[in-house]
């Protein structure tokens, strides 16, 4: 225990004198599925942004006051647009769901976005009550009520000075506006774990499991799972089998498309024809579908560089690259599969985003799809 207290001081002594102070924790970029970055900011910039407040608004937003009854701006506000936080501008309601409720203060049934707000219990004055509050800067807006309007039947019952409207077709700040994203399709074995892993990549927003490459119209998983054993004679002559594909929305900000492309080739084996572990079939098959021609030129790059360097001990890589074709999700239970089984494993190997060193060949285990 003694040598242990005296290498703990020597450790912080060494940092002192190499000016080195503790990393903070890093914080991994949130993101809602309308675009926006949610991700919690630090109480310094929060304080940054509340300098720039008026006293009255920095009482209702800061100290969780409560603006005067049919005195705000905002309560007849009867225009087409969006509601926003008035510290850091996140979109928080729409117009749309704005209604008279004859309290007093603008009022919404619903926000425009569930994850742009968070909820609080709040036993001030004397009764109970749930807290409305920014997802992003934790500015006090209001509470939320269960006497409101169908469908939801709840009442946001808003400060209008904790909120800045914008019309439809205003030019709106950059923290305002949701980010320029982008698309890429990818097909490599069982997409639950496809899905799982780009899901955890920074920079993605969203990863949905659904069906691509094919020409089945709106297939349902039971179509292509038994698409390989339909007869000739029962297939239209174009008929061309369905993939399980991954549609993944990322931030190019963060992460590029190369970058995504690294992870691809490392969570599945591209050498595999057709199959993807024990998974055997054409909806296993490896592919990146394309959105443009960056997207095809740095899957080719990608493609020769790793057969140049036989990444995979020398043995072909067979994955398809096409240009994208319509897209269709799969069915709900598909959709996050692993995180509701997480009992359950794909054949499989980490990314580079979940390991500290990047393998030059994927190592897929033997679970089943």
């Amino acid at each position: 225990m003694r040598l242990l207290t005296l290498l703990s001081v020597l450790c912080f002594a060494a940092r002192l004198v190499a000016c080195e102070p503790p990393s903070a924790p890093e914080v991994a970029v949130q993101y809602s599925s309308t675009g926006f970055n949610i991700t919690p900011l630090s109480r310094s910039a929060i304080a940054d942004l509340a300098k720039k407040l008026d006293p009255e608004t920095y009482r209702i937003t800061q100290d969780s006051g409560t603006e005067r009854a049919f005195c705000g701006t905002l309560l007849d506000n009867k225009k087409v647009g969006e509601y926003c936080c008035v510290v850091c501008g996140l979109p928080l309601f729409s117009s749309s769901h704005k209604f008279n409720s004859g309290t007093g203060w603008p009022s919404f049934f619903q926000p425009a976005d569930p994850a742009h707000i968070v909820t609080h219990d709040d036993s001030t004055l004397g009764m109970q009550r749930i807290e409305i509050r920014c997802a992003r800067c934790t500015s006090h807006l209001g509470h939320v009520f269960d006497d409101g309007p169908k469908p939801t039947g709840l009442r946001y019952c808003l400060n209008g000075a904790a909120l800045k409207f914008y019309e439809a077709g205003e030019e709106r700040p950059k923290e305002s506006t949701p980010l320029k994203t982008e698309t890429a399709y990818f097909a490599g074995g069982c997409f639950w774990g496809i899905e799982h892993y780009f899901q955890s990549a920074p920079g993605v927003l969203t990863a949905v499991s659904g069906y691509m490459g094919g020409s089945t119209k709106s297939p349902t998983y039971q179509e292509v799972c038994e698409q390989d054993h339909v007869s000739a004679s029962k297939r239209d002559a174009q008929f061309v089998p369905q993939a399980e594909a991954v549609k993944v929305v990322f931030d190019p900000s963060v992460i590029s498309f190369s970058r995504l492309l690294e992870g691809f080739f490392e969570m599945h084996d591209p050498t595999e024809l057709n199959k993807q572990g024990p998974d055997t079939g054409t909806q296993y098959r490896s592919a990146v579908f394309y959105v443009n021609d960056a997207q095809r030129d740095a899957t080719n790059a990608a493609i020769a560089a790793l057969t140049a360097k036989s990444a995979f001990s020398g043995r072909k890589i067979v994955t398809q690259v096409q240009s994208a074709v319509p897209f269709t999700a799969a069915e709900e239970y598909h959709q996050d599969y692993l995180v509701k089984h997480p009992e359950r494993a794909c054949h499989i190997g980490k990314p580079w985003w979940l390991k500290k060193s990047v393998a030059t060949s994927p190592s897929p285990s033997s679970a089943a799809h």
